[in-house]
């Protein structure tokens, strides 16, 4: 099978495109600046250091390649991205033309190309490299995306936290805009199918899921479904320049990126060729559906995450009330023991029951009555047996979700809460230094009034936490 090109190998697309791939049997070329970030192992996959900025690098990367996909856009820079999404296409281009490359896909963004005065700098970026690639002479596919619904990507995490954050939204002219969105597994499926597709000239397609709805729609059944009671009130003379500011101080994780993003919606983004559904066995999604799917989706990736891996690269960072990943708040630390994992974890798999929590018992056992009092199970559920932990195990108000003996266990709340919490704790050798015990709380609030709960007991917890921690560190 032809050996593949995949550019953005460490970005939200890039990365999931590869997988599938790969599962498809292409040799896979991944092109990132920082290819120490790809995570991703495979005897088929070969990763390679490259920017499109840089013209030279593309070509050990694409010796041998039949086809390359172009994800790259330069929005989250603070340069010119304009200028740099030019440069980085042209470059691309011409290193493609020199490799004698024979299919060029690119995911570009979806808006009327014939309305070029009333698009925004944003959407006149994403035009311009795809005309730049077909400038190349080589057949390139194009495929223009209204906004994608999957855990993770931008406009999910901005939708998402906007309705998360706020009961109440004061919404500008451009929550009422229409789009039609597509599911990330969608879209991937598009950019797969490109792959095998004859292709003997230039394309595009533009592809939306089967749902048309504004911005303020996509809001409503995202809180519909997270069972969040959400009111918006429309204000027309919110400017996008002060909506994307608006933005800012509510989702600061995403402040830079999202200003760019809000102030580009300024017309809508309706698939209007329907040449994708003729040329691709594809049946797109609807809304309900594809919110459904990346909440789960979610959650299965939140199950598979080893929170020692996303952490131990991060230092122990100072940050008061937790780290923000996806709309869950994590809450870690570390202590290094002069034990064998093994030894490290015995206090572990005694917690609860009759042992307590090495800790503050008298605030555990309060918050247990506060539980028996909102109709909870409180304190009183106990173990099963207080030397042996099995998956599904009781702990008080705790059930084993994950466990590896003698290394990792993962307890789930069952307790009364405005959303759902863990506790996590994970013993690693640390070469001649013993075995790292990190400890990891995580909260998935319900809303406003989940953050707030959060945010009000985070004093607490951190001391309960922190002494229990220690204290653990400290058993014979």
């Amino acid at each position: 099978m032809p050996t593949t090109l995949v550019t953005g190998a460490t970005g939200y697309v890039g990365g999931r495109l590869m997988r599938r791939l790969l599962d498809a049997g292409h040799t896979v070329h991944a092109v990132a600046r920082h290819p120490e970030h790809i995570r991703l192992s495979h005897e088929r996959l070969k990763p390679f250091k490259g920017d499109v900025l840089d013209y030279d690098s593309l070509l050990p990367a694409m010796e041998g390649v039949h086809t390359a996909y172009y994800l790259i856009h330069s929005m989250g820079s603070e340069r010119d991205y304009e200028e740099m999404d030019r440069v980085g296409a042209t470059n691309f281009a011409r290193a493609a033309r020199k490799s004698n490359l024979k299919h060029l896909i690119y995911l570009g963004a979806l808006a009327n190309e014939e309305d070029s005065q009333g698009l925004s700098a944003h959407m006149r970026s994403r035009m311009e490299v795809g005309r730049l690639l077909r400038d190349s002479t080589i057949p390139t596919t194009e495929f223009r995306a209204s906004i994608v619904i999957g855990s993770g990507s931008l406009s999910f995490e901005l939708i998402r936290s906007l309705v998360e954050r706020l009961p109440i939204m004061v919404t500008p002219r451009w929550v009422s805009i229409m789009a039609q969105p597509i599911a990330m597994e969608d879209l991937l499926a598009y950019l797969l199918a490109a792959v095998d597709q004859p292709v003997e000239t230039h394309r595009i397609y533009e592809v939306g899921g089967h749902d048309r709805i504004s911005y303020g729609g996509i809001m409503k059944e995202y809180a519909r479904q997270r069972k969040l009671r959400r009111w918006m009130i429309p204000v027309p003379v919110l400017t996008p320049r002060l909506s994307s500011l608006w933005l800012g101080l509510v989702t600061p994780i995403y402040a830079r990126v999202g200003r760019k993003l809000i102030s580009g919606i300024q017309n809508s983004s309706i698939v209007k060729d329907h040449q994708a559904e003729r040329d691709f066995d594809i049946h797109p999604r609807g809304l309900e559906e594809m919110i459904s799917l990346a909440l789960r989706n979610e959650d299965q990736d939140f199950a598979e995450t080893r929170w020692s891996d996303a952490l131990s690269s991060l230092g122990n960072p100072k940050h008061w009330g937790g780290m923000n990943f996806g709309r869950r708040i994590i809450d870690s630390r570390r202590v290094t023991v002069n034990k064998t994992p093994a030894e490290a974890f015995l206090p572990i798999q005694r917690i609860g029951g009759e042992q307590g929590w090495y800790y503050a018992n008298v605030l555990w056992r309060i918050r247990g009555w506060i539980d028996l009092l909102l109709g909870g199970a409180g304190m009183r559920r106990g173990r099963r047996h207080q030397n042996e932990i099995c998956l599904g195990d009781i702990v008080d108000w705790w059930r084993v979700e994950a466990i590896e003996p003698g290394r990792r266990l993962r307890l789930k709340a069952e307790m009364k809460l405005p959303g759902r919490a863990w506790l996590e704790f994970e013993c690693t050798p640390v070469l001649d230094q013993g075995t790292e015990i990190r400890q990891t709380a995580i909260f998935d609030p319900a809303g406003v009034w989940g953050r707030a709960y959060w945010y009000l007991l985070y004093p607490i917890h951190q001391l309960v936490f922190a002494g229990m921690l220690r204290k653990i560190a400290a058993q014979p």
